[in-house]
């Protein structure tokens, strides 16, 4: 097996199934990440709502949006395929492994941009579509080409790109915005840096290694605890923002207070245990900040239902 000049490692068998070929090209979209979609964008629409939305709707704002972060991912794994190669979290990436070859997966991050910002105007609204691809260019032009090689801030600013969700999921059903989305869109561009830096962390060598410079690689465990610490409080305090702006009731306050706590304990123990020299396990935080902000969408999913 051998690298290319384009990063890409190619096996010895020139071809494989298509039942493998579509499961490659799956990957491209990064699925993980967007299981974050449907998490922030189908409870935001029932909240817009205030209540149950219509369910075409949801299908066609859920269709429409995994296209689109899908189309972002793609183009994100075809501009880092250089860089991919060399890190053990995405040396097995269809584009390092051969599986997917480079202008395959730029027609296919074309196809998926072009296709998803019609399918939400056409079965949505035109402000969707317009969120829609404002997302896809901010991912792959700001953070991807611009920021993520050259500051340390780049997952604050990318992460703006992940924001755009709950917006998207908010304009589908009311073809507008207000202050509710808004701050939504500031409690995740809030919570991505105490959920990303952990993860950096952990991969500090990877990073180090192909020159990416990600606070959780650049800085000490104490400092990156104390930047984890200041972002967990202030997503919880824009969590909170919610309940006068959006009149939010029982569920969502309570669920806003107890998991929001225990996401802020995670980040001192992070930071407590990185002052004292011992063993740091910044994936506690990474998994913790996973299941808060799940937790806390089901709650606002939920609250619109409930009477009090």
């Amino acid at each position: 097996m051998a690298l290319t000049d384009t990063g890409a490692r190619v096996s010895a068998p020139a071809r494989q199934s298509v039942g493998r070929t579509v499961r490659a090209y799956i990957q491209l979209t990064k699925p993980r990440v967007l299981e974050l979609l449907l998490v922030t964008t189908i409870p935001v629409m029932f909240l817009a709502a205030d209540g149950l939305p219509n369910l075409w709707l949801i299908v066609a704002t859920v269709v429409g949006g995994a296209m689109s972060a899908g189309s972002a991912a793609s183009f994100n794994m075809y501009l880092d395929r250089d860089i991919d190669a060399h890190m053990k979290r995405t040396e097995n990436r269809p584009l390092v492994t051969g599986e997917v070859s480079p202008r395959g997966a730029l027609v296919f991050s074309w196809t998926l941009a072009i296709v998803s910002t019609v399918w939400l105007w056409a079965f949505t609204n035109w402000v969707a579509a317009a969120l829609s691809a404002g997302a896809i260019f901010f991912y792959v032009v700001i953070y991807t080409m611009l920021l993520k090689r050259r500051t340390e801030q780049n997952i604050v600013w990318g992460g703006i790109a992940g924001c755009f969700p709950v917006i998207i999921g908010w304009s589908a059903v009311t073809s507008s915005l207000t202050w509710t989305p808004f701050i939504l869109f500031l409690l995740v561009f809030l919570w991505t840096p105490p959920h990303y830096w952990p993860l950096s962390m952990k991969y500090k060598g990877d990073y180090a290694e192909v020159d990416v410079p990600m606070l959780g690689a650049t800085r000490d465990g104490v400092q990156v605890g104390l930047q984890v610490i200041l972002y967990a409080w202030a997503t919880i305090a824009s969590s909170l923002l919610l309940i006068p702006v959006a009149g939010m009731g029982l569920v969502y306050t309570v669920s806003a207070l107890v998991f929001g706590g225990w996401f802020i304990y995670e980040s001192h123990v992070l930071y407590a245990r990185a002052v004292r020299g011992g063993k740091v396990q910044p994936m506690r935080v990474f998994h913790a900040s996973i299941t808060y902000l799940t937790l806390l969408f089901v709650a606002i999913a939920i609250d619109p239902l409930l009477p009090f």
